[in-house]
């Protein structure tokens, strides 16, 4: 496919497509880095091997799959000409990602209850790694909410359309890639010991 070929349109909207799939990439290596890491750490003598993570986490796990759902309801009810019910939608995927952080912190929380800290004498490398791994998907979900907000002001001022909503699918892009991450971050931390 020649890349220099269509309208100024088609040539903005691969441009844009690209430059989130480069961060989309670069950010999978980023935490491919540091679950390489965790694994790498678990021969340290220091290392705990049985941490139980906290409900939250599982409880956040089971709100960001929900947000999914809903700005997939979002983008199929503006991509069909249904504005009012894509806002709705739209609201009800921001109020989700605040649910989700909300559960994260609430995780850390359940996690210095337990004992653990992210740092200092009573820490240990593997309660470091689980801190640093989801606090960086936090901040990544709060990016995705940021970028949320973008998609309603757009929406509200009635920038898309059934012919036009490539704001709502490149949101919706790095929503689900967001949630697959968070799966495979929290699988991963319940299976590798």
């Amino acid at each position: 496919m020649d890349l220099t070929q269509g309208t100024e349109a088609e040539k903005r909207a691969r441009a844009k497509k690209m430059m989130l799939w480069f961060g989309i990439i670069s950010l999978l290596m980023s935490f491919a880095g540091w679950t390489s890491a965790y694994i790498v750490s678990r021969s340290r003598e220091d290392w705990i091997s049985e941490i139980q993570l906290p409900n939250a986490f599982l409880y956040s796990t089971i709100v960001i799959i929900i947000s999914s759902f809903s700005y997939m309801l979002a983008k199929k009810a503006i991509k069909d000409g249904e504005g009012a019910s894509g806002t709705k939608w739209l609201w009800i995927t921001l109020g989700l990602g605040i649910l989700f952080v909300l559960l994260q912190f609430s995780g850390f929380s359940q996690m210095v209850a337990q004992g653990y800290y992210f740092t200092g004498p009573t820490s240990g490398i593997k309660v470091s790694f689980v801190f640093l791994i989801a606090m960086v998907h936090v901040v990544h979900v709060v990016a995705g909410m940021i970028s949320l907000l973008v998609v309603l002001y757009n929406q509200n001022k009635g920038k898309y359309s059934p012919e036009n909503y490539l704001g709502v699918t490149l949101g919706a892009t790095f929503w689900h890639f967001l949630d697959l991450l968070w799966i495979y971050l929290v699988l991963f931390m319940f299976f590798v010991k």
